[in-house]
């Protein structure tokens, strides 16, 4: 078995894997929560009845869901950021890109979460006397964020599996130490397997998580 599998390997780089998925937690984290911050702002855009006003929601969104994030990934770091800020590091760069792919994304689960609503309560509040916002903030917005969590979730699933494109732009997320442990010995079994058993661990982790959230918002 030590042949194929060199635990000697695993224990010299586990540092380094351990610093790589705090860092792919991190920007993962960043990622939706700016994604979920932007993609309200983005679906409300879209959910505007005229087209001249909504034009640009809509493209927003089908830029970001039309192309590969790889190439959004390595467009941001080579070309859009470097030509409006001096130094621009591979994390950041990357942070950027997922968040603002994110948006798109949570943009449409938004509008789908609002969309699902019965118009019927929002017509009732309205009829209490109650303003356009106040009706968004306490009738809409706490019903259909019960119902946005279960694909929520998913996105920051595939977020967080999305973030490993890092490594191309040399992000010394956790794929990046991966390849690192590869290109010093030459050895893929090692590495790849640890780096595919650390994504499990934290994609299950996650799945709990969001089923345990799940669980205690439908018994309230």
């Amino acid at each position: 078995m030590a042949e194929y599998f060199d635990i000697n390997i695993v224990i010299e780089y586990m540092p380094y894997f351990l610093k790589g998925a705090l860092l792919t937690i991190g920007v993962s984290i960043v990622g939706i929560l700016f994604g979920c911050i932007l993609g309200m702002f983005i679906g409300m855009g879209k959910m505007i009845k005229k087209w001249y006003f909504n034009f640009p929601f809509v493209w927003y969104i089908n830029f970001f869901r039309g192309t590969p994030l790889i190439v959004q990934l390595f467009l941001f770091h080579f070309a859009v950021l470097p030509a409006m800020f001096d130094s621009v590091s591979a994390t950041t760069s990357l942070m950027v890109t997922l968040s603002l792919n994110s948006a798109a994304y949570v943009a449409e689960i938004f509008r789908a979460g609002i969309k699902s609503l019965d118009r019927g309560q929002a017509e009732a509040a309205r009829s209490l006397g109650m303003s356009k916002i106040q009706v968004m903030r306490y009738v809409v917005l706490p019903q259909a964020f019960k119902r946005m969590i279960p694909p929520l979730g998913n996105e920051f699933i595939v977020l967080l599996k999305d973030s490993a494109l890092g490594a191309m732009i040399a992000a010394p997320e956790l794929f990046y130490w991966g390849r690192a442990a590869v290109g010093e010995y030459y050895r893929v079994w090692e590495a790849y397997i640890m780096v595919a058993l650390f994504y499990l661990v934290l994609t299950l982790s996650l799945t709990y998580l969001l089923n345990y959230l799940e669980r205690r918002l439908d018994t309230e």
